[in-house]
């Protein structure tokens, strides 16, 4: 078995930028015009009782989630169901206090930052109510 040398020559290799960069963008464009033309071909041929589950899936994908609070199972008239809705008011009305605390164009107002002092220093409800009305 002769002996041969497997001699290693260097590949020469030129990375041009521009070319790169035309030939990524030129790639992007086929595959934007493709995907177009896909679209446009299955709505031309396909009935469009077959295409409006995906339609309806579009649609809502379009529209932003709305926030459900959950419910409990607790009869309207109820005391558990009044100290809940009273825990809901008071969650709502603790989370506009921390907002107004932490947004910072009211360190501008004198008035606002008067009353967060006073709901901070002695907690009440016209103080609350009156950081709801001076704060953003």
């Amino acid at each position: 078995m002769p002996y041969r040398p497997n001699p290693r020559r260097p590949l020469p290799i030129r990375l041009n930028a521009v070319q790169l960069t035309a030939s990524i963008a030129v790639g992007l464009w086929l595959g934007f015009i493709a995907i177009a033309l896909t679209c446009w071909l299955a709505s031309r041929f396909l009935p469009s009782e077959q295409l409006a589950p995906v339609a309806q899936a579009v649609q809502r994908l379009t529209q932003p989630a709305a926030v459900v609070q959950p419910v409990p199972d607790i009869p309207p008239q109820s005391p558990l169901f009044e100290q809940y809705k009273e825990n809901l008011r008071k969650n709502e009305q603790q989370q506009t206090l921390d907002q107004a605390r932490t947004n910072n164009r009211n360190l501008s107002n004198p008035k606002c930052q008067f009353w967060l002092q006073q709901d901070q220093t002695a907690p009440s409800e016209k103080s609350r109510a009156n950081v709801l009305q001076f704060c953003d």
